[in-house]
């Protein structure tokens, strides 16, 4: 998808970022206005490479989120929008059910919690079961008591964004990768991003009247070339996979969630069935060496530097250090490892699972150490940043565009 030399183009929408948002923003851009002249640049060699391409395929029904936030009002509705769009392109999708378990009584109000969130948000087909349900939705799993939510799916969303980039060349836009934006400035009424191309070890300058940046574990270094008093810093989490043997898949059937612990701020290990009949077991979550520090000795200084000085991050360890250190034992201990899963699974042995792949989640943390939750979309002249787009923004990209696009038509004026 390399676009020809785009130095002396100028555009009416320039997109950074072609991972889910990104091209989702753009295809519903092309679907108000087809005369836009809308491209989207990715620094990656192909679209989809960075976290819409290490996600674990779950279309989320919206039940975690609190009630009237951002993240619930996209989800709900980005779930059925996300099941139609495969529907109507022929992608590969299944409504195979998820359980969120509660292994004992501690649990319970947490699970009781969470199935009030998911009806106030408007989550379909949810309920509440006992263990005999479970075991007959999922005979190796044990609990005492599970919310059921028969509508959560699972889809291959590199397909997903694939098929966005083809309805945005199909109506008229651009994606021009191995464009990495390294400043953007505004000048006049247009705005100038200056890029840079590694295979052909040169520069290229882009003009675009308007900017929309999308860029994921990149998210808060675009936004402070425009808007040098945010604050948010974007922290790196990586969790790893674990992936059940062939022969072992029979002991998982859909998805097997926790309970969420509110102590911790990620969820937990859980049991995933993919799209491709793969059964995937995390993720675990660690503190990466690097932003894209997808490899477990991935590091870069620079990286690792930036987060060490950042207060924020200071405040967010002395909360969880001890949590953190228990994830990096697990991390590093397999047996660790397989005996947080075999709460769930008794019969799982480590024999089962073998190393899978990793994802690593952007984390936006603000300077007093608390992580923002939330999506936090920050809107400034002729400029938008998606600051803060982390689980469920995949399955959300449809209706996270068309509010994108909402305030930019307010904001914009361009349609």
């Amino acid at each position: 998808m390399n676009g020809s030399n785009p130095s002396l183009r100028r555009y009416d929408v320039a997109i950074v970022g072609a991972g889910l948002i990104g091209l989702a923003t753009a295809r519903e851009l092309l679907i108000r206005q087809p005369r836009l002249r809308v491209v989207v640049l990715e620094k990656e060699h192909v679209i989809a490479s960075q976290q819409s391409g290490h996600n674990s395929g779950v279309i989320h029904s919206g039940i975690y989120y609190p009630p009237g936030s951002l993240k619930a009002r996209a989800c709900v509705a980005g779930h059925r929008a996300m099941l139609e769009f495969c529907q109507e392109h022929d992608l590969p999708f299944e409504r195979c059910g998820k359980v969120i378990v509660a292994l004992n009584e501690s649990e319970l109000p947490g699970l009781d919690d969470l199935y009030h969130r998911g009806i106030a948000n408007g989550v379909q087909g949810l309920e509440l079961i006992g263990p005999e349900r479970l075991r007959e939705l999922e005979p190796h799993t044990i609990g005492i008591k599970a919310i059921y939510s028969p509508h959560t799916g699972i889809t291959d969303f590199v397909k997903v964004a694939h098929a966005y980039a083809h309805l945005i060349n199909q109506n008229g836009g651009e994606i021009i990768t191995d464009c990495k934006v390294t400043s953007l400035s505004n000048k006049g009424k247009q705005i100038f991003l200056f890029c840079q191309r590694t295979l052909t070890n040169s520069h290229c300058e882009i003009r675009a009247t308007y900017v929309i940046t999308c860029g994921g574990l990149q998210s808060d270094k675009l936004s402070q070339m425009s808007d040098h008093k945010n604050e948010i810093r974007i922290l790196p989490f990586r969790g790893d996979y674990y992936v059940l043997r062939p022969e072992q898949r029979n002991l998982v059937n859909a998805l097997i969630y926790p309970v969420p612990d509110p102590r911790f701020p990620f969820l937990g290990v859980h049991f995933t069935r993919r799209i491709d009949g793969e059964v995937w077991a995390g993720p675990n979550a660690v503190l990466a060496f690097a932003r894209e520090g997808y490899k477990r000795w991935k590091f870069s200084p620079k990286d690792l530097f930036e987060i060490l000085g950042y207060g924020g991050f200071w405040k967010l360890a002395a909360r969880y250090w001890k949590m953190g250190l228990a994830e990096m034992y697990r991390d590093y201990v397999k047996a660790a490892y397989v005996r947080e899963l075999q709460r769930y699974i008794p019969a799982l042995q480590s024999k089962d699972i073998i190393p899978g792949p990793s994802g690593v989640r952007a984390q936006a943390i603000a300077r007093d150490g608390k992580l923002i939750d939330d999506f936090r979309i920050h809107y400034g002249e002729n400029i938008v940043h998606i600051v803060n787009a982390p689980s469920p923004a995949a399955t959300s990209s449809i209706i996270l565009a068309k509010m994108i696009v909402d305030e930019a038509q307010r904001s914009f004026n361009i349609i």
